[in-house]
């Protein structure tokens, strides 16, 4: 069984930077493909961002290139996404999801195993 748990939400002005952490047990996390969701009150979940098993590969959506960063350490067995210039939009619960498989994945359904998610929220 894969577990999740997300840590390094909070509250943040805008134009200030969060690093979220999320730390996964099991022996096999190399082989997990990794992805950062997020869902703002009353809106669907949306990919943020997902990284490959190995770390080569990343994917983010428009709304975060250039502000986002997606990154795994396969040691501490730990993605990370570094979230910098933030702005009142990007307020949600964001969620971190793992699934085996080669490549990145960006879809909800893609994802096997999920946590339970951290606040952000980014005042004006």
């Amino acid at each position: 069984q894969v577990q999740l748990v997300e840590s390094g939400g909070g509250l943040v002005q805008a134009g200030g930077s969060l690093r979220l952490s999320c730390a996964v047990s099991g022996r096999t996390f190399s082989n997990y493909a990794m992805g950062w969701f997020r869902q703002a009150p009353g809106k669907e979940r949306e990919s943020v961002a997902s990284i490959s098993m190995s770390g080569d590969s990343t994917y983010y959506a428009d709304s975060v290139k250039g502000r986002f960063t997606v990154s795994r350490d396969n040691a501490k067995k730990t993605v990370y996404l570094q979230m910098n210039n933030l702005k009142p939009e990007d307020t949600a619960v964001y969620y971190c999801a793992a699934r085996s498989g080669v490549g990145y994945y960006y879809t909800v359904g893609s994802y096997d195993y999920w946590g339970q998610g951290t606040q952000v929220t980014v005042s004006s």
